[in-house]
C-alpha cells in the first residue's frame, strides 16, 4: 500500500462541516448538539490535556463509559495525543478492571456514564482519572480529573496528528466468557481498509459519501462491531451520529432519529418481532400482509414504528441471525444484511446479501480481499488484511491461532458447492448466544448432572437469547413425571438463582429417544456429538425456547 499514514478523515469534516451538527445526546425530550468544529475543539484541547500528563509516547489508555458524545470526543482525542485507546465494558466490576488496567499497562482512564463507579473505582490504583460530565441517574466519579476544567484549562492542539498505518490503533480486550480476557491487537491498516468493503458495490451500509449519513449508537462502543461500524464510518463518511439516554427510553430515541443506517444484534431483532407481533398478532399480520393495498402501508408503518423509515442498510452482526428471523423481515419488506466477522478480523469476514434466495442458512460469501478455508478439523480459517496483529503480551497464543497467515477462527463449519460459509458451531463445544456472550456447555451441565435423573444432556442454544438444556431421562424420572417436573423446576430455579445471566437455563426438554452411534449423535465410546444434536435440533430450538412451560416432555428425533 501507497499510503503510509492513516488519512484521519475527521480532519475533512471538522473544515468542511463545522456548522453541521456531529454528536446529538437526548436529555428527556430535549436532544443537544456538538458540531463537527465544536468537536473538533474539544477533541484538540482534550488531547492537549492528554500530553500534560507527559505519558510514555504511544502509551496505553482507558476508557470506560455507557455510549455518549464524551466517548467519541475521548477517543478522537487519544488518536490525536499519538496514544493508543484501551476501551472497557461498562459494567465491568472492580477486580476485572483492576486486572484489565493492570495487565494492559493502562496509563490513565476517562471515566464516564457509569452506574456503578463507587464498586468498580476500587479496582482503579496508581493511575490518573479523568471523569466526563455526569449524568442524572448515575454514578458521580470523585477523586479526578474534571471534563470540564481540562477543556477550560488547556489550549486546542494546533498540529494535525496523522498516525502511520502500522501504528496500534487500539487494544480491545475481548468479553472473557471463553476465559481470561484477550487483549486484540489492532493498527491502523485494518480501520483504513475497511473503507473498501463500504465502497464496494455492496455499500452494505448505505454510506453517502457526501455526509447525508445518520447513526444511532446504543450497542457498547468498547465492542469492535459498534467502532467499526458505526464510529469510524461517521468519522469517514459524515454525519451525526445519536446516542440513546437510557434503556427504557431506546425506542423513544430511535423513533426519534430514524437513522439511514441501523446495525444491531440478533437479541435486538428478536425484540422488534416480539413488539410487533404484541400489536398485531402473526394471523393478523399474515392476513394484512395477503392484502396488497394493506400490505404496503401495514410495512411502511411497521418500518416507521421500528425507527427504519428513512434506513438505506439495517445490518446485524456480532451473533448468529437465524434464518426463520431473516424471512420473518423478508416478509415485511425489511431485508437485513447478516454479517459474520469477530473482533480478530476488524468485523470483516462475510456477509450474507438476504435480498436474493441464495445462500439460505448460510453466513455469506467473503468479502474483497478475504480468504476463508475450512481445517482438518472442520475449524473456519480466514486470511486477509484485516487481522490483528497480535493478542496483547500472549505470543503463545498469538501463535496458536495465527499460522502462516491463517487466522484460526475457532468456530466450526463449511463451504457449500456455492462458496456460501455455514457455521455448525465451535470447535471447543463453545456456542455464542443471540446476545454475544459464549457458552461453555460442560460447566453447566456439570450442574444438572448431579441430580441424578437424566442418562445424557446436552446444553444447547446457539442463536438465542438463553441456553436451553436438551436430556434424555432415566427410569427413576420415567417413573413419576409429574415428581421429575417439580423436581427439575426447582433445580433449574436454584441454578438460575446463582448463574450469570447470560448463563442462566431457559428450558429443559426431556427427549424420549436415546443417543446411541447408530442414530449418529454419540460417538462409539458414547460421547455427545454436540454438532450433531444442533443438526438433529436446532430447528425446533425457538419453539422450545418460547413455550410456556419450564420442563417439556416427550419429543423424539
Amino acid at each position: 500500500m501507497d499510503n503510509k499514514y492513516y488519512d484521519f478523515p475527521f480532519y475533512k469534516w471538522e473544515k468542511e462541516k463545522a456548522n453541521d451538527p456531529f454528536l446529538r445526546q437526548p436529555f428527556g425530550d430535549n436532544w443537544e448538539e456538538y458540531t463537527w468544529g465544536e468537536v473538533g475543539v474539544m477533541a484538540r484541547k482534550m488531547a492537549t490535556a492528554i500530553i500534560s500528563y507527559n505519558l510514555p509516547p504511544k502509551s496505553n489508555i482507558g476508557l470506560i463509559s455507557k455510549n455518549c458524545r464524551e466517548w467519541i470526543i475521548a477517543d478522537l482525542a487519544v488518536m490525536m495525543a499519538g496514544h493508543i485507546s484501551v476501551p472497557f465494558f461498562p459494567t465491568l466490576q472492580s477486580f476485572e478492571l483492576e486486572k484489565l488496567i493492570d495487565f494492559g499497562e493502562v496509563k490513565l482512564l476517562f471515566a464516564g456514564k457509569l452506574e456503578n463507579w463507587d464498586e468498580q473505582s476500587k479496582g482503579v490504583k496508581n493511575i490518573p482519572v479523568i471523569s466526563f460530565p455526569h449524568y442524572e441517574n448515575h454514578s458521580v466519579i470523585n477523586n479526578s480529573d474534571k471534563w470540564e476544567d481540562l477543556l477550560k484549562n488547556n489550549e486546542p492542539q494546533k498540529e494535525d496528528y496523522y498516525p502511520e498505518l502500522d501504528d496500534i490503533w487500539t487494544i480491545v480486550f475481548t468479553s472473557g466468557t471463553t476465559g481470561d480476557p484477550k487483549g486484540v491487537v489492532l493498527d491502523y491498516r485494518t480501520i483504513f481498509l475497511t473503507k473498501i468493503i463500504v465502497e464496494s458495490e455492496v455499500n452494505p451500509l448505505g454510506m453517502d459519501r457526501n455526509g447525508n449519513n445518520s447513526f444511532f449508537s446504543y450497542l457498547p462502543l468498547n465492542h469492535i462491531f459498534e467502532r467499526v461500524v458505526l464510529e469510524f464510518q461517521c468519522m469517514r463518511y459524515g454525519g451525526t451520529m445519536s446516542f440513546v439516554e437510557s434503556l427504557e427510553s431506546f425506542p423513544k430515541n430511535l423513533a426519534d432519529v430514524q437513522p439511514t443506517t441501523f446495525a444491531g444484534v440478533p437479541r435486538i431483532y428478536n425484540k422488534f418481532k416480539d413488539k410487533i407481533l404484541e400489536k398485531i398478532p402473526q394471523k393478523r399480520l399474515n392476513f394484512l400482509l395477503s392484502v396488497p393495498i394493506i400490505s404496503s402501508l401495514i410495512k411502511k408503518k411497521v418500518r416507521k414504528s421500528l425507527g427504519w423509515s428513512n434506513a438505506n442498510a439495517i445490518v446485524s452482526g456480532a451473533a448468529f441471525l437465524p434464518q426463520d428471523l431473516i424471512e420473518w423481515y423478508g416478509r415485511l419488506g425489511i431485508n437485513i444484511l447478516n454479517g459474520y466477522g469477530m473482533t480478530e478480523n476488524c468485523c470483516v469476514c462475510s456477509y450474507l446479501d438476504t435480498t436474493t434466495a441464495d445462500g439460505k442458512g448460510s453466513v455469506g460469501k467473503p468479502w474483497d480481499q478475504v480468504e476463508i478455508k475450512i481445517g482438518e478439523n472442520g475449524e473456519i480459517l480466514n486470511k486477509s488484511p484485516y487481522l490483528l496483529k497480535e493478542y496483547y503480551k500472549n505470543p503463545d497464543y498469538t501463535n496458536e491461532v495465527l499460522v502462516d497467515g491463517w487466522f484460526n477462527t475457532g468456530d466450526k463449519g463449511h463451504l457449500d458447492d456455492n462458496g456460501y460459509l455455514h457455521i455448525t458451531g465451535r470447535v471447543k463445544d463453545i456456542f455464542k448466544t443471540s446476545k454475544g456472550k459464549y457458552i461453555e456447555p460442560h460447566l453447566i451441565e456439570e450442574k444438572f448432572e448431579k441430580s441424578n435423573l437424566f442418562q445424557q444432556l446436552c446444553i444447547v442454544g446457539l442463536g438465542l437469547a438463553q441456553p436451553i438444556l436438551l436430556a434424555v431421562p432415566n427410569e427413576q424420572a420415567l417413573n413419576d413425571k409429574e415428581k421429575t417436573k417439580e423436581s427439575l423446576k426447582k433445580i433449574l430455579l436454584d441454578f438460575n438463582s446463582t448463574a450469570d445471566g447470560y448463563k442462566k437455563v431457559k428450558k429443559i426438554i426431556l427427549l424420549s429417544q436415546d443417543w446411541t452411534p447408530e442414530n449418529g449423535l454419540t460417538t462409539p465410546t458414547l460421547k455427545i456429538k454436540r454438532a450433531k444434536i444442533d443438526e438433529a435440533f436446532s430447528s425446533k430450538y425457538q419453539n422450545w425456547y418460547n413455550a410456556t412451560e419450564e420442563v417439556i416432555w416427550g419429543y423424539i428425533i
